[in-house]
């Protein structure tokens, strides 16, 4: 029992407390890691419960590994036997031992983004639709949307208020698509990652003795990052512990930074009104940061009104005060940051590991590496191209995929005709168009190819089948590295990338080694009980993408955005680019909902730091290829200016006279140039009955505009740019913006 011991109070009454329902509100650098893996082993240890009886749900499979090890350090190997993992990893678990209730085989493929994409994509070409209109993004995001909030595609069809709402934004036809989505999706039985979730509760819904067995099964049910939870997480989770009512959520509303994935913190907000009997545990102490930033961070997020209250505290020293540098431009921003890096190299012995960059958008970061690379510097960027999305990967994925579930239709397209084997595009869009039309599976129509295709792609089709029928022989009697290996051969790819002998050609042909090198890894983990290529898929699929970060042991500045970096910690942290329209973000100042959730990111930013922590902002920034005058985050002036110091050696800053101007002022020239900011409220704005985009070739200054999101204006200038056109426009109840023409969807009205 030594683990209780060096808890403190709340973190104990965390671990102790285990039956009801309970919250923790952990707040930042709380140790809510500890008191989660200790509250598990304490369940085992102490309390006797069998681990299967357990289930404990994390986000990323990074965190449910180290919450593992831990506990197994405990109880030791009796911590394996948890049901422990990522929300979907679990979920696509239960789904694949219950998956003929829905309809779908138990090898049912996982789409991934890029899947999904490339099936709508196809979709809307089918259809005759304008792709530029139907963006297989923007069409993905309002499907994803959709099933996060559990609309299956018959109800948004059948709702008025969703085909409205396509309607205004010129997309009428997206329920059509998400329909046919959908089925097609169910046919090749496969599911994307929204699909984990959305038919998790279905299967539940419709399917009580199920829901009744694994409620049975799970006696306590956990989860961490309670905040980021959508509502298909949190009502899966509800039904699941509705027997016991043993849920324990552990999280912090301060940190939900994920809206725009569908998170919502009424969750965490409301949480109470689901459970009357709650027992809360506020978890007050910071045991990463030093008082400074601990106190600067709880003065910035007293601002935000929807929030539960607590009061984040630390015993650690005092620290070094808040440095902020100020450049004239995002060029010598670079500068200055990559400066004052090199300098805490040079004076305090501090490692690039130790660093961390932080911004809003990716898009800053090139400024920062130039000058990261001009003072050699060695960074990494987190949150890049990864590792299972370089082509040559998913194009072997796509072939083992397929080899086991021969209705894939995204990965028949990726390889039927890679390496070229005469089978084109339009002998592929016949293939798919007969299985459509006849209602059979793509499968059957290869396998009678003679009778809807002719001539030599019907012969060039056959060979290609009676390739996939010896893959199929290869996995049913082979481990997944064997199989990989023969499949990577035989299907002509290696020798294709390996006979590619430019720099490229070699780096893709030594991407595909590695690939199988983690094949034999995963078939090698004494540890893996099933060794089968369909298990190895299905791990890949579920792998986020800070997992596959192999960096961790070298000495290099990490580069990332806030949301990549939350759960994550650096002696010393810059954050860059404060300045309004970029941090807060433009596309969330209107509605205050938003703008208090780009003040938690700012939250979430500042408690990464343990150390030091540094803010910089430039005055001017090139942004759509244009030098824009920048003006400094409000959420610099939200920051107590009692924790904040000009570094005067790496600012364009002048001297501070005395702490009273300082506190007035925070810096000087950090007044706003405009008499008041963007107000925050709420708009009475009601688009016109007849609302459709006008030309505006011939827009000028002083014509009345309307706006689908921002209403009615006035345009007060025009910055004639050829394809960059821009205006001006000042609307009722939003203020002044800078709109792109060439984007904006304005409807020009008589004045």
């Amino acid at each position: 029992m030594d683990y209780i011991e060096s808890l403190n109070e709340p973190q104990r009454e965390g671990v102790l407390n285990c039956e009801g329902p309970t919250m923790i509100i952990a707040g930042a650098g709380s140790g809510k890691t500890r008191v989660l893996t200790y509250r598990i082993a304490y369940l085992i240890q102490k309390k006797n419960v069998d681990p299967f009886s357990i289930l404990a749900l994390t986000f990323t499979n990074k965190a449910a590994k180290e919450m593992r090890d831990r506990i197994e350090g405990v109880v030791g190997t009796e911590a394996r036997n948890l049901w422990m993992g990522t929300f979907h990893s679990v979920f696509a678990r239960i789904l694949r031992a219950e998956a003929d209730r829905l309809g779908y085989p138990s090898n049912f493929t996982i789409y991934d983004a890029d899947d999904s994409k490339s099936l709508i994509k196809a979709i809307v070409k089918e259809l005759g639709l304008d792709d530029k209109v139907y963006k297989p993004n923007v069409v993905f995001n309002r499907i994803s949307g959709a099933k996060n909030r559990l609309i299956s595609w018959r109800e948004y069809n059948s709702n008025p208020i969703y085909r409205s709402d396509d309607e205004q934004n010129m997309k009428p036809e997206l329920g059509r698509i998400y329909k046919i989505y959908a089925q097609r999706c169910f046919k090749a039985g496969a599911m994307d990652f929204d699909d984990l979730l959305f038919n998790t509760n279905v299967l539940f819904k419709q399917h009580t003795d199920v829901l009744n067995k694994y409620q049975q099964r799970f006696k306590y049910v956990m989860v961490d990052e309670f905040q980021d939870t959508n509502i298909s997480q949190y009502l899966i989770t509800k039904k699941l512990s509705a027997v016991r009512q043993n849920i324990c959520v552990v999280g912090d509303d301060a940190q939900s930074i994920y809206a725009f994935r569908g998170a919502d913190i009424q969750n965490i907000l409301n949480f109470e009104k689901d459970y009357p009997d709650l027992r809360v545990i506020k978890l007050e102490q910071n045991y990463r940061s030093t008082k400074v930033i601990v106190n600067a961070a709880n003065s910035v997020i007293n601002k935000n009104k929807a929030q539960l209250k607590k009061k984040v505290w630390t015993d650690n020293d005092e620290g070094n005060l808040i440095e902020l540098l100020k450049a004239t431009s995002d060029n010598e921003e670079g500068k200055l940051v990559a400066s004052s890096i090199f300098e805490e190299k040079m004076q305090h012995q501090t490692k690039n590991s130790d660093v961390a960059i932080l911004y809003r958008t990716n898009s800053q970061s090139r400024a920062i590496e130039e000058a990261l690379r001009r003072m050699n510097i060695k960074y990494k960027i987190i949150g890049g191209l990864s590792f299972y999305q370089r082509k040559e990967i998913k194009d072997l994925m796509a072939y083992l995929r397929f080899t086991i579930n021969h209705n894939d239709e995204q990965s028949l397209r990726r390889i039927i005709n890679f390496p070229k084997r005469g089978i084109g595009a339009s002998s592929v869009d016949k293939i798919i168009v007969a299985a459509n039309d006849h209602d059979i599976s793509i499968w059957e129509v290869l396998t009678n190819i003679d009778s809807f295709l002719p001539g030599r792609a019907a012969n060039a089709v056959s060979d290609f089948v009676t390739m996939i029928k010896r893959f199929k022989i290869e996995i049913e009697k082979n481990d997944a590295y064997d199989a990989a290996s023969q499949i990577a051969k035989s299907s002509g790819l290696l020798k294709e990338l390996y006979e590619d002998k430019t720099v490229e050609g070699l780096n893709r042909y030594e991407n595909v080694q590695e690939l199988l090198n983690a094949v034999k890894e995963f078939t090698d983990d004494p540890e893996k009980e099933d060794k089968s290529l369909g298990s190895f898929l299905q791990e890949v699929a579920l792998i986020t993408g800070l997992d596959n970060d192999d960096d961790d042991d070298q000495d290099k500045v990490t580069l990332m955005t806030i949301h990549m970096a939350k759960g994550l910690e650096f002696e010393n942290v810059y954050i860059v680019g404060l300045e309004e329209d970029l941090f807060p973000s433009q596309m969330m100042l209107s509605s205050r909902a938003d703008l208090e959730e780009e003040r938690r990111l700012f939250y979430v930013a500042i408690t990464r730091a343990k150390n030091k922590l540094f803010l910089s902002y430039a005055l001017s920034r090139y942004r759509f290829g244009r030098l824009k005058n920048c003006e400094p985050s409000r959420f610099l002036e939200e920051v107590d200016p009692i924790f904040v110091k000009v570094n005067q050696k790496f600012s364009n800053v002048s001297s501070v006279q005395d702490s009273d101007a300082f506190a007035k002022n925070f810096v000087t020239g950090m007044k706003k140039t405009t008499t008041s900011k963007p107000v925050v409220k709420k708009s009475n704005y009601k688009p016109s009955p007849d609302f459709a985009p006008s030309d505006t070739s011939g827009l000028k200054e002083g014509m009345k505009v309307e706006h689908p999101k921002f209403g009615f204006g006035k345009v007060t200038e025009m910055d004639e740019n050829g394809a960059n056109r821009k205006a001006k426009v000042n609307f009722d109840d939003f203020g002044e913006k800078t709109l792109l023409l060439s984007f904006a969807k304005l409807k020009i009205h008589a004045n």
